[in-house]
């Protein structure tokens, strides 16, 4: 096992220890509530290798199916007066963010819905953090959500296609872009595709991309995807079984939900996910400058 820089490692498990902090109460409402999710991505593959957190990483991601979304959707949140909120929802802490809440939906950052802790802070304040009203500032975990993809090979490509499209026409609504990590061929795409964008309203392109997302859940396709991925993993594909149903497996000590089939989806993801990065990649992704706050600050965050 590679060493980790020992300026990190006591933010990193502070990091860590909130991370876990949410996931566990995701774990318990939905238990409570019958809604099931999945570990996903590097949370599956470090429960699969570590029993854990991947050791030089602090991220937390889940996946639910869009059925199991909506229904852990409407507990948090309930209607728009509030009526139906579960009363054993998100501890004051926590808060379910929506791709479309940044900037009354005006800005775009990704189609990922995540759960915020807001006693943390990634970093000092900045134009960008600013921009997207703090709410980015804080450690989250990522929620992925599952939907059905055709069978029909032709309309499954052209789904992926139109995902990718409205994920560059959005790319415009961003803060800004960080262009030099395409390849010429690949920035010329996102180019034009953001100059399109510009001149198209994000409020409409956060609709089109759920009605795309949505559109084959009436019929029992045998595979899903992951709607909200962005581009380069839009390609993604799990068999139903393997994800609509659960399986359990130890993370940090506790026994939480995975999919029923964590090898398989770990090679749709990973390819060889047993295979240990270099030496040089074993670092904390993040900022040394992740701070959590045990006395109940910084707190920003409620506006939608």
């Amino acid at each position: 096992m590679g060493t980790i820089n020992v300026y990190n490692t006591v933010r990193l498990k502070e990091a860590q220890d909130a991370s876990l902090e949410i996931l566990l109460e995701v774990d318990r409402i939905c238990r409570a509530h019958g809604i099931k999710y999945l570990m996903d991505a590097g949370t599956l593959l470090g429960a699969v290798r570590h029993k854990g957190f991947i050791p030089w990483d602090d991220d937390v991601d889940i996946a639910m199916t869009r059925e199991n979304f909506d229904r852990f959707f409407e507990l948090i949140r309930g209607d728009a007066s509030g009526k139906g909120k579960a009363e054993d929802g998100l501890p004051d802490t926590m808060q379910l963010v929506m791709p479309d809440e940044y900037r009354g939906g005006e800005a775009f950052y990704d189609f990922t819905p995540r759960i915020i802790y807001l006693n943390s802070r990634r970093r000092a304040e900045t134009p960008e953090t600013e921009f997207y009203e703090g709410k980015l500032n804080h450690l989250w975990v990522d929620i992925f959500i599952l939907d059905n993809i055709p069978d029909n090979g032709l309309a499954d490509s052209l789904t992926r296609f139109r995902q990718k499209m409205i994920y560059g026409y959005a790319m415009s609504h961003r803060f800004q872009l960080d262009m030099d990590k395409y390849s010429a061929s690949d920035r010329r795409k996102v180019e034009m595709l953001v100059s399109r964008g510009k001149k198209k309203d994000m409020k409409e392109l956060f609709r089109a991309q759920d009605e795309l997302s949505r559109k084959y859940n009436d019929r029992k396709t045998k595979r899903m995807y992951y709607s909200n991925y962005q581009p380069d993993y839009m390609q993604d594909t799990v068999e139903r079984e393997w994800s609509e149903e659960t399986t359990e497996l130890e993370f940090e000590g506790h026994m939480l939900m995975a999919p029923a089939e964590p090898d398989k989806v770990l090679r749709v993801i990973y390819g060889d996910y047993m295979q240990l990065p270099p030496e040089e990649k074993l670092v904390p992704s993040h900022s040394d400058e992740i701070e959590v706050f045990k006395d109940g600050k910084p707190q920003e965050p409620v506006t939608r």
